[in-house]
């Protein structure tokens, strides 16, 4: 494979803009075609760890989106009478992995991300699929309702749901049911003014973080079959969380039906054997979608644009530097889902008496979860960045 030359992606959501913009850095003619009439993404909003904005400080994006983000300060683990179990140094965690936790809408994301390509590289309303995933020998053909493109690298960056996943490998048995489904919410509310926290229930979960523009994201989770729908998913939420701790009453009195949205959470269970086949190569939920539970789903798909960038000439060792740590991530998500979705009262009950003894006696232990996730660190030297909160530039490192 040509270390440049026309590259087509598959997916204008995160994970494929970011694939774009680094592949664009480089020197390559991107296309990238998008089955939605628009880039705006259907979702609220994204919590991005010092992993994935290092990743962004390669493309030049971040300290731009440092800067319209909201840091997440410090906040902490809750029971649904509000009383916390755990509280979070967004101060030390900052110190430990080299930045923050920040949070922001991911339509900011997006038009950032979109404005670091040509006006021309986006075609929305166009689905596509990959029609011969090319050799060594010949170009990957990809079928648009307006004919084929041929390309020297096409990025499937085409989601959980990924049609490209099922061409390049039809043996595998794709995502499966999570065992709980989420609602998300992005609203003014008004007079709002708390700590970031995620409030832990019996097979239920509530989260609040207040956002730079003042609005607040919230999010819930609840172990319920796969496929469920309730006609007002405000009602539902009220019935499930309505007599929580402030500020979740607040929340949900400051919603409206159509403000809430619900989607049951699927994960790739069985690890796909490659993340490339031909001059195809597979990114973020294609590849490895999770459960939401440690917030590296896009997080990795940011990851994985720009170390796809650096190996665009040798897909195997993009494989080879992504499939190991994403596998790796993605069961540690499983686990924490088993762990933040207990439906017993009384385990729940052990588990909490656990988590606020930790907290008391070692309140830094909980960063440990990270290691290895948000300190890592691209393979490429940032194209522009500022200077790091310890002093430095990102330092070049191997995934």
């Amino acid at each position: 494979m040509v270390p440049t030359g026309r590259a087509v992606v598959i997916g204008g959501g995160i994970g494929g803009l970011t694939a774009a913009a680094a592949l664009h850095q480089k020197g390559w003619a991107v296309t990238v075609l998008e089955r939605a009439p628009g880039l705006e993404p259907v979702g609220a909003a994204i919590s991005l760890a010092p992993n994935s904005l290092r990743a962004l400080d390669v493309i030049g994006a971040g300290d731009e989106i440092r800067d319209l983000a909201s840091r997440m300060d410090d906040g902490g683990l809750r029971t649904p009478s509000g009383r916390w179990l755990a509280r979070t140094d967004a101060d030390a965690l900052a110190r430990r992995f080299g930045g923050p936790l920040v949070l922001l809408h991911r339509a900011t994301l997006v038009t950032s991300l979109a404005a670091r390509l040509p006006a021309d590289a986006v075609r929305t309303g166009t689905p596509a699929t990959v029609a011969d995933p090319g050799d060594a020998t010949r170009p990957a053909r990809v079928g648009t309702p307006d004919g084929e493109l041929e390309a020297d690298l096409v990025v499937a960056a085409d989601g959980i749901r990924s049609a490209v996943r099922d061409v390049l490998f039809p043996g595998h048995p794709g995502t499966v049911y999570s065992g709980f489904t989420t609602w998300r919410l992005l609203i003014p509310v008004p007079g709002a003014g708390f700590a970031s926290h995620e409030t832990w229930g019996p097979g239920r979960i509530w989260g609040s973080h207040p956002l730079k523009d003042g609005r607040v994201y919230a999010y819930a989770a609840a172990v319920t079959p796969a496929g469920g729908r309730a006609p007002d998913e405000k009602a539902e939420l009220l019935r499930r969380y309505g007599d929580w701790h402030d500020p979740v009453p607040a929340i949900l009195a400051a919603a409206r039906p159509e403000d809430v949205l619900r989607h049951d959470v699927h994960h790739i269970a069985e690890p796909l054997p490659a993340f490339h086949q031909g001059r195809v190569a597979l990114v973020g939920d294609a590849a490895h979608a999770m459960p939401p539970t440690l917030g590296q789903g896009g997080n990795q798909a940011i990851e994985d644009a720009v170390v796809l960038a650096h190996h665009a000439g040798d897909l195997a060792a993009y494989t080879a530097a992504r499939l190991p740590r994403t596998t790796a991530i993605s069961r540690q998500a499983v686990r924490a889902a088993r762990l933040n979705m207990m439906t017993g009262r009384a385990a729940g009950a052990v588990r909490n008496a656990a988590l606020a003894a930790v907290s008391r006696a070692a309140p830094l232990l909980f960063l440990k979860g990270f290691e290895g996730i948000a300190d890592w660190r691209p393979p490429q030297a940032p194209y522009a960045a500022r200077k790091t909160p310890d002093g430095d530039h990102p330092k070049e490192h191997t995934p």
